[in-house]
Order: C-alpha cells, then sequence, then structure tokens
C-alpha cells in the first residue's frame, strides 16, 4: 500500500507478542426492535493486539444479533485465531488477515461457521489497522488517504415504539439526519415516518426493514412510503434474494435502495458496483473483510459513482474504525450511529461521542485516537 506522506516510519516489519477478546453485556431497559427480533442487550466483543516493540491495537468483532454469540466470538479469537498468529511477523495488515482467512478456511468449512470466523477475524484486522497507523504516529484516517477529518453522521436504530421520542433525543444531540426502523405494519410505518418527517423537516430521513418483505411485498408496500421523500430504503427483501428480483423492485420504485451490511463477498459487491440497483453500499468492516478488503470497497464504491455508508451497529471501537474508514475514502456518504442507549459504544468512540450540527470531527492522534478506558465498563464483561 503507498502510506500517506505524513507517517513516519517505524521498523518495516511488526511481530505480533499477543492477541485478545474481550467480551461485555450492557442490559437494555428499552429493547432494539427490529423486523426480526428483539434485541434485549447490547454485546460488544473488543479485541486487543500488541507487537513485540509494545505497540498496541484496537478492533472489535460484529456481534450484535442474536446476543449470545458474542461470547463465542471471543473465545474463537482467544482459542483459535490468537495461538495461530502469536510469533507472526508480517509488514501490513493484510498479511495477518490473509494467513488467519487461508489457514482457517476449512476449519470454518468444517465447523459451518464462516460468518464467525469472518467476523473474528475482521475484529483483528481491525486491531492490526490501529496498532499499524500508531506504528507510523499517524491518525488512521490520514493513513488510509484522506485530507478532511469532518464527516457527516446520520441517527439509526430509532424503533417502531416511541420513535419520536428518540428521534427528538438524537435531533438534541446534534443529529440532523435520521433513519427509522420499519417493516412491521404499514399503518404504524407510515405514522412513523411522518411524525419523523415532521420533525426533520428537509434534513435527511432514511428507512430499515431489515429484510422484512417478500419481493411481492415490497413492490406493493414501497409506492406507499414514497411520499415521505426517503434518503434511501434499506434492506426491503433478503440480502440473498436473487439479483433478478432486486432489479425487479429497483425498476418499479423510484426509491433509492441499500444494503452491503450481509454481503460477504468480492464477488458480491462486485455484482453490486457493476449494475443501478443499490444507490447506496454498506459494508460493516467488523462483519466481513475488516478494513483490510473493506477499504477498497469503499474506494470502489466511489468510482462507481454509489454513495458510501458504513454500516455499524454495535460497540465504540468499531465505530470508531468505521469513522475513519468514511473520512480516509472521503465522499458524501454519512456514518452510522445507534440512537439506543450503549455506554459499551459512548465511552469508547472517542470524538464520535461529540455530533455537532450533524458532524463529527476525528482526531489528528495516532491510529483511532484512543486508548479504551476498560474500568469503565468492567461490570459489563462477561469474557
Amino acid at each position: 500500500m503507498v502510506l500517506h506522506p505524513d507517517c513516519e516510519m517505524t521498523s518495516p516489519t511488526f511481530a505480533i507478542r499477543s492477541a485478545q477478546a474481550l467480551c461485555y453485556r450492557y442490559p437494555l431497559t428499552t429493547p432494539v426492535v427490529t423486523s426480526f427480533g428483539r434485541m434485549l442487550t447490547r454485546p460488544a466483543v473488543f479485541v486487543r493486539v500488541e507487537d513485540e516493540d509494545g505497540y498496541t491495537g484496537w478492533g472489535e468483532v460484529w456481534a450484535n444479533f442474536p446476543s449470545n454469540g458474542a461470547e463465542h466470538r471471543a473465545r474463537l479469537v482467544n482459542e483459535v485465531l490468537a495461538p495461530a498468529i502469536s510469533g507472526f511477523v508480517g509488514s501490513e495488515p493484510f498479511d495477518v488477515f490473509d494467513a488467519l482467512t487461508q489457514g482457517t478456511s476449512v476449519l470454518a468449512l468444517q465447523s459451518g461457521e464462516p460468518g464467525p470466523f469472518a467476523q473474528a477475524i475482521a475484529g483483528i484486522d481491525l486491531a492490526m489497522w490501529d496498532l499499524y497507523a500508531r506504528r507510523r504516529k499517524t491518525a488512521l484516517w490520514k493513513l488510509l488517504g484522506g485530507n478532511r477529518n469532518q464527516i457527516r453522521v446520520y441517527a439509526s436504530g430509532i424503533n417502531p415504539t416511541g420513535s419520536r421520542q428518540m428521534a427528538e433525543a438524537a435531533l438534541s444531540r446534534g443529529h440532523r439526519a435520521l433513519k427509522l426502523k420499519i417493516g412491521f405494519d404499514l399503518a404504524t410505518d407510515r405514522t412513523n415516518l411522518g411524525s419523523l418527517r415532521q420533525l426533520v423537516g428537509d434534513g435527511m430521513l432514511a428507512a430499515d426493514a431489515n429484510q422484512a418483505w417478500s419481493t411481492q411485498q415490497a413492490l406493493d408496500l414501497v409506492p406507499r412510503l414514497c411520499e415521505f421523500g426517503l434518503a434511501w430504503l434499506e434492506e426491503p427483501i433478503r440480502a440473498d434474494e436473487t439479483w433478478q428480483q432486486w432489479q425487479r423492485l429497483r425498476k418499479a420504485t423510484d426509491v433509492p435502495l441499500a444494503a452491503g451490511e450481509n454481503i460477504a463477498s468480492k464477488a458480491g459487491f462486485e455484482r453490486v458496483l457493476g449494475d443501478d440497483v443499490l444507490s447506496f453500499v454498506q459494508p460493516d468492516i467488523a462483519k466481513w473483510g475488516g478494513l483490510s478488503v473493506c477499504s477498497g470497497i469503499a474506494k470502489d464504491i466511489l468510482k462507481s459513482g454509489k454513495i458510501f455508508c458504513p454500516h455499524y451497529l454495535g460497540g465504540g471501537i468499531g465505530l470508531l474504525a468505521s469513522a475513519h474508514l468514511l473520512a480516509g475514502v472521503g465522499g458524501e456518504g454519512l456514518l452510522e450511529i445507534d440512537s439506543n442507549d450503549n455506554p459499551l459504544r459512548d465511552l469508547l468512540c472517542g470524538s464520535v461521542a461529540d455530533v455537532r450540527d450533524g458532524m463529527v470531527t476525528l482526531s489528528d492522534d495516532p491510529g483511532i485516537g484512543i486508548e479504551p478506558d476498560l474500568s469503565s465498563i468492567e461490570r459489563y464483561r462477561t469474557a
């Protein structure tokens, strides 16, 4: 890769001393409600990697649903992946990502768990990029090619019940753009969309159906949402629905479509970028690919004329890394910030917690810009 000119080189190689995952779970007073289920807790799996020179890096493994998968992913890191890279010598983060992906491919297939393995590897990869930037004494967003440390954000995860109150709270915290959970009964969806459109005025309003509908249902329902001026409609049908059905829906509506958090292959993104079905593409760096793969995909999204909006709905470290990626590649996209109560996010996301007029400003400190204070969340640790 080509380093940013501000980077200060240390040794061209690193040797990994250790990797460790730590698992936390925050009990929710108000469940997060989606069309596919209810989340009663917010888990987070954070990863710490240290090299032989004493540099550390932090990452996060996707683990938000079902929440009881979080401890399992932590064990995958600690019992399978961490021992595999102890003593590993490399020159850039992709070396570790490639070694783990190739080295566990048969095991992931044999266990029937390609998703959890990919997520655990992504978390290690994020930690390696943080470490890599710290070794070069540069902010991660600069290392990824960015020249501007401000990005736009939007408030997501707004529930179908109490949606107006959640939206009002988000706007009071500095947000100017909202995304509502839909995919319930049409009357509820329309009422909530109308209420939020009134609140946000001419500002951005998007909706996320979380794969709630069949293609025929979407064809019937989406025209009845047009009046709300949606910036995009996210995953109205199953992410693995045939591409012909996605194309069919695209031709039948003027509402821009969005997806990407459930695409887990380069081929999947290549198909998306070679067609006009999606206007907004949303890879999740903690769910698949890490920064080693998704940074290239993000740039390809922009080259294709689409808008890159990183998906994220977890703890603070992955959110902060997602912010650095968006600032690094640029474009007109927005960073997703969950509206639901979650100290595992708010206490560990650095400057992303400070939303001002719909924007956040990243620091110039090395790596992702924070050293997580895990003592502040120790009471939520489960593994």
